[in-house]
């Protein structure tokens, strides 16, 4: 088992290595389009403006890339919002994976939600042995709607996904590598995904 981390200049990916690390799964940060088609797994994080990421993933080509594969794929925070076809943050396409449009929470909501929430409606193999209630931990200004393919809910103003599954492709708002050990055992099910 190799893991691909893709180190696309958004955010904080050392993290999830560390994790990887702690976990003893073999792993590399990477942006080489090579080494992430021939990992086993593939893990795509963020953090920061959207634009700016889809940027960044348009520079390496990996924009093209990441739609078609066919190895388990983990988006993370801005990793999921990427996955749908739209966001608000800066008005850009992201990867077009996930059909509907990511939004900016209103209101009187303090933005960003940062901290610990809880996580409802939870289905799929990601969250096996993880309880509906379970607390994990984020940090977003954005949110993606609930979407046929959500596979878990939080609550910050409003429902929103904080998880989705499309075929191969998953994505969680919250950040597992900080949550945990329930973000620990989300971790360890991604990667007996095959």
């Amino acid at each position: 088992m190799k893991v691909a981390v893709i180190d696309y200049g958004a955010g904080n990916v050392k993290s999830v290595s560390i994790a990887l690390d702690r976990l003893g799964v073999a792993n590399v940060l990477t942006d080489d389009p090579q080494q992430i088609r021939s990992a086993s797994h593939v893990i795509f994080p963020g953090q920061g403006t959207a634009g700016m990421a889809m940027q960044k993933l348009k520079s390496k080509e990996l924009d093209r890339l990441l739609p078609t594969l066919k190895q388990p794929v983990l988006g993370i925070c801005l990793g999921l919002q990427l996955l749908f076809e739209h966001t608000d943050e800066g008005f850009v396409a992201g990867l077009g994976i996930i059909k509907g449009q990511v939004k900016r929470f209103e209101g009187a909501l303090k933005i960003p939600q940062m901290g610990w929430n809880q996580l409802t409606s939870l289905n799929g193999p990601l969250f096996e042995g993880i309880a509906s209630g379970t607390y994990m931990y984020l940090v977003h200004s954005y949110y993606a709607p609930i979407v046929p393919e959500t596979t878990g809910v939080a609550f910050y103003g409003l429902d929103y996904s904080v998880a989705v599954q499309k075929d191969n492709f998953y994505g969680v708002q919250f950040h597992p590598e900080k949550s945990g050990k329930a973000g620990r055992c989300l971790l360890q099910n991604f990667l007996k995904l095959r």
